[in-house]
């Protein structure tokens, strides 16, 4: 995917540990407001905590991913200047810094996209909406904060709709994958607990699906659609998920996993799978 659409701490403000509020709860220690600083974040931007984060009870942390976004805004949008050299600045900064991600988010579903060979009846539409959303990331603070996000998302939903269609049919003809399975999932399915260990979910439709708690243990997922699945504490031990489509780093970072777990090649076994 590229480091551009990857969140790099070193070269950002620390722009989520500011921007983004959280609860207490499993996923966090403590209270925050949207624009508090966190109580770990230091006067270089680095978390104080980074090594022990879930064990000091902020699993959220290292679940989340800015795809980019958080160096974006930091070296390029606000070139260098970060929220405590310039005060008066803090507030735009902190409004764009969400704005961002979800153009980045997109940059990150594009990329895949044009790059997906069984799209390429669209791959021209693919790339305009590509150098469309780039070209809004450069924008100025006060451009970006005016965007109907909301409006460009459904845009790039069309076009990301398309593309799943091609490439999960066909997969589903090179995988050989029965036209009438035992069963079938589709969009924003509730598989909260299910048990889907062994389950054929090659080239199934599981966009937006909550498969928290999940047992899919040895589950077949390839060319699957996932792009937003819910894989918190989702059990993927021994998982096939090359080929599988949308599937992001923070997704998998709220898993469970092991070394039997087969995954894209652009993504990375997360450290707490290994412990």
């Amino acid at each position: 995917m590229g480091d551009r659409l990857q969140g790099d701490c070193e070269e950002c403000f620390g722009l989520c540990c500011v921007a983004l509020p959280f609860a207490a709860s499993v996923d966090f220690a403590v209270d925050k407001n949207a624009g508090q600083p966190c109580q770990n974040l230091q006067a270089d931007f680095r978390c104080g905590i980074h090594s022990r984060l879930r064990k000091e009870g902020f699993r959220g942390c290292t679940v989340y991913d800015c795809f980019g976004a958080g160096q974006k805004v930091s070296n390029i949008t606000f070139k260098g200047r970060d929220w405590r050299e310039a005060p008066e600045s803090a507030s735009l900064m902190l409004e764009v810094f969400p704005i961002m991600r979800q153009l980045h988010e997109l940059l990150y579903y594009l990329t895949e996209a044009v790059a997906l060979q069984p799209a390429r009846p669209i791959h021209d539409a693919l790339r305009l909406a590509l150098e469309d959303i780039n070209r809004l990331t450069l924008l100025t603070p006060g451009s970006i904060i005016e965007l109907d996000i909301a409006a460009r998302r459904a845009e790039i939903n069309a076009l990301l709709l398309k593309t799943s269609e091609l490439v999960r049919a066909d997969a589903k003809l090179q995988l050989k994958v029965p036209s009438k399975r035992q069963k079938s999932y589709g969009r924003g399915a509730d598989l909260m607990g299910a048990n889907l260990r062994k389950a054929d979910l090659r080239g199934a439709n599981l966009r937006g699906a909550y498969l928290i708690a999940a047992d899919l243990r040895d589950a077949d997922l390839r060319a699957a659609d996932l792009i937003g699945a819910d894989f918190r504490d989702a059990d993927l031990r021994g998982a096939n998920l090359i080929g599988s489509i949308f599937l992001t780093q923070s997704q998998l970072n709220a898993a469970k996993g092991d070394f039997g777990t087969k995954l894209p090649q652009a993504l990375t076994r997360p450290s707490h799978w290994i412990t």
